[in-house]
């Protein structure tokens, strides 16, 4: 191809990766940071009849769901934002847009399966997520335990690790009217310490 060939002269410190051990042979690289990072999300959703509503990836009503581009699922989507929070990775509208029609009427449990892919991927562990839902219908309090679970498969975290509350506003503002339903979470998370490997 009309090029040469050229040696370039090695360093005994640029180690090929192999195995876990060649690690501990590289001692510019540091420990991961033990910081937890702590991120806020909120989301909140109208009501729309004829379609089911799901909450923290749980159907809580056959026949009144949320308006919304995906299937509206306000304590997923107040995870999401706080997951991202945290890691410092903007927000679920950036991620998944909706004026996107491949996340028209989505599944959320979806969306937080990519976020905790992609998260992973980066270097992070969910630690913990705490997530209040306000609602005045309906009544959530049954439900709550399947919520943990479901978000805790897939966060693929202890589910004493995830906490959820359901509570109302008393009677006040658009929720107290029975127009929709909020939520907020917080959620923590940690570098992947590959020193425990």
């Amino acid at each position: 191809m009309g090029g040469k060939v050229a040696y370039v002269l090695g360093h005994e410190k640029a180690k090929k990766l192999t195995c876990k051990e060649d690690i501990q042979t590289i001692d510019c690289l540091q420990t991961p940071s033990n910081r937890a990072l702590v991120g806020y999300g909120f989301d909140v959703h109208a009501y729309e009849e004829g379609k089911p509503m799901f909450l923290g990836g749980v159907c809580v009503h056959e026949t009144i769901g949320f308006k919304a581009h995906s299937d509206g699922d306000v304590a997923i989507h107040a995870l999401i934002d706080a997951l991202l929070g945290a890691a410092g990775a903007g927000d679920i509208g950036e991620l998944f847009p909706d004026n996107d029609p491949r996340y028209k009427n989505i599944d959320s449990k979806t969306l937080l399966k990519e976020v905790c892919s992609f998260l992973t991927k980066v270097g992070f562990e969910i630690t913990h997520c705490d997530i209040a839902i306000m609602a005045e219908f309906p009544r959530l309090s049954p439900f709550k335990d399947a919520i943990r679970f479901c978000l805790a498969e897939i966060m693929e975290v202890n589910p004493v690790h995830v906490n959820i509350k359901a509570t109302t506003t008393e009677k006040l503002g658009f929720i107290g009217r029975k127009e929709g339903v909020a939520a907020s979470a917080t959620a923590t998370l940690n570098y992947y310490d590959w020193t425990r490997v």
